[in-house]
C-alpha cells in the first residue's frame, strides 16, 4: 500500500505544477480582460468627433485611431481564445491524472480492499484521500473552466445592439432631449 501511496504523491506533484500553471494563466486572463475593457470603454469617446477639438481638422484621426483600437482589441480577444484553451488543457490534463489514479487501484496485481484504501500509514496519507483529493482538484477546476467556457460565449455571443434602434426608443420615452 505505501508504494501506491508513493505513486500517487508523484501524481500530485505533476497536478501541483498544473495548479502553478492555473494561477499565471489566471493572472493573464485577468490582465488580457482588463486591458479588453479599457479599450471598450474608450471607444465611444473615439468615436465621437467632439473629443477631439483642435485636431478634428486632421484628416482621418478618428478613424485611424478608431481602427488601431479595434486591431488591437482583436489581438487581445486572440489571445484570451488562446489563455481559454490553455485552461481548458489543464482541465484534460486533471481528468487524465483522476482516470490514472483510479487505473492505479484497479490495474495492480493486489487491489486494495475497503480497509486498506482508509488505512493510514505513519503520517501519510490514505488510499481513498489521494483519490478523492484528485477528484476534488479536478472538479474545482473543471467547475471554474466551465465558467470560464461561459464567459468566452458570452464575449463571442455579445449582441450587437444597433445605435438606431436605441435612439429611437429614447426619443419615443424622451422626445424633447436629443442625444
Amino acid at each position: 500500500m505505501e508504494m501506491l501511496v508513493k505513486k500517487y504523491q508523484q501524481k500530485y506533484r505533476r497536478v501541483r505544477e498544473e495548479m502553478c500553471r492555473w494561477d499565471e494563466l489566471q493572472s493573464r486572463f485577468l490582465s488580457q480582460f482588463r486591458n479588453a475593457s479599457s479599450i471598450i470603454q474608450r471607444l465611444p469617446v473615439l468615436d465621437d468627433s467632439r473629443s477631439y477639438g483642435e485636431l478634428t481638422c486632421v484628416h482621418g484621426m478618428r478613424e485611424v485611431l478608431l481602427g488601431k483600437q479595434m486591431e488591437t482589441l482583436e489581438i487581445i480577444f486572440r489571445s484570451i481564445r488562446e489563455t481559454l484553451k490553455e485552461f481548458h488543457g489543464i482541465v484534460i490534463s486533471l481528468e487524465k491524472t483522476v482516470r490514472d489514479g483510479k487505473q492505479l487501484l484497479k490495474g495492480g496485481s493486489m487491489r486494495p480492499t475497503m480497509h486498506q484504501m482508509q488505512l493510514r500509514v505513519g503520517i501519510r496519507p490514505s488510499l481513498a484521500d489521494c483519490v478523492d483529493g484528485l477528484r476534488s482538484l479536478y472538479d474545482m477546476h473543471l467547475a471554474d473552466g466551465g465558467d470560464l467556457s461561459a464567459l468566452h460565449q458570452l464575449l463571442a455571443d455579445q449582441p450587437n445592439i444597433p445605435k438606431e434602434e436605441v435612439q429611437f426608443i429614447f426619443n419615443i420615452i424622451f422626445p424633447e432631449e436629443i442625444c
